[in-house]
């Protein structure tokens, strides 16, 4: 199983003051930032665009900083080139937005990005067995994607332990209310890339909560 790696998601934060926010994560010992775009087609929200990415790129240098983009949209093709520039580290598109996923993942890799597939709570985690040998990462959501602060689904585990059973290497993500109170569901279901929000961005310590949350993954790797 690969290593833990904790990856705040920055919706949760003060987007008046981004830069200060992502930093903040960053001190406090976040592995990744997560990224959530939302085009307000496939999903009914609407978040922000490569411009951003940009502007947050622009306080955090590449190296310093790992950006995972999860691209909750519709066409994620159209958008691959911008977030390339922008200084995406990771473009995470959903396996449900798209008619060829193959392609759209060696596009990903053309363009210098890690490859990442998301799937929705009622997708099942086979829709992605013959996409792992290609990709850097499947993220497994946990709750319906769109909107922050949703409560966790634990019947998506099953869907991790899958992937986990199949895929020893795989870095597996999950996405939707975890916290220290969900984290060993799934750290126990097999995922190590942990993103939180609320979790982390409202803890009264956030360096103590990704510190919990990375020794609960760690915690089940020595089992």
């Amino acid at each position: 199983m690969p290593e833990a790696k904790i990856a705040p998601s920055i919706l949760a934060g003060d987007f008046a003051n981004l830069e200060f926010e992502c930093k903040r994560m960053m001190k406090s010992g976040s592995d990744w930032l997560h990224i959530d775009i939302m085009d307000g087609h496939f999903v009914p929200n609407l978040t922000i665009g490569a411009p951003v990415v940009t502007c947050i790129r622009g306080t955090l240098p590449k190296g310093e900083s790992f950006f995972d983009c999860h691209m909750m949209v519709s066409e994620p093709e159209k958008w691959v080139g911008d977030f390339a520039k922008a200084g995406g580290d990771l473009y995470c598109f959903h396996y449900e937005a798209t008619s060829n996923p193959e392609a759209l993942i060696d596009q990903i890799h053309a363009a210098g990005m890690k490859a990442g597939c998301a799937i929705k709570p009622k997708t099942p985690a086979s829709a992605v067995y013959g996409l792992v040998p290609k990709l850097d990462m499947v993220l497994v959501m946990t709750v319906e994607p769109g909107f922050g602060g949703q409560k966790f689904m634990m019947d998506c585990m099953p869907k991790v332990e899958a992937l986990r059973a199949k895929f020893p290497d795989l870095d597996i993500e999950v996405d939707g209310g975890l916290s220290i109170n969900t984290i060993d569901f799934a750290a126990d279901a097999g995922a190590n890339v942990i993103v939180a929000g609320t979790g982390v961005f409202k803890a009264n310590d956030p360096q103590e909560a990704i510190s919990q949350l990375r020794e609960a993954v760690n915690k089940r790797q020595l089992k």
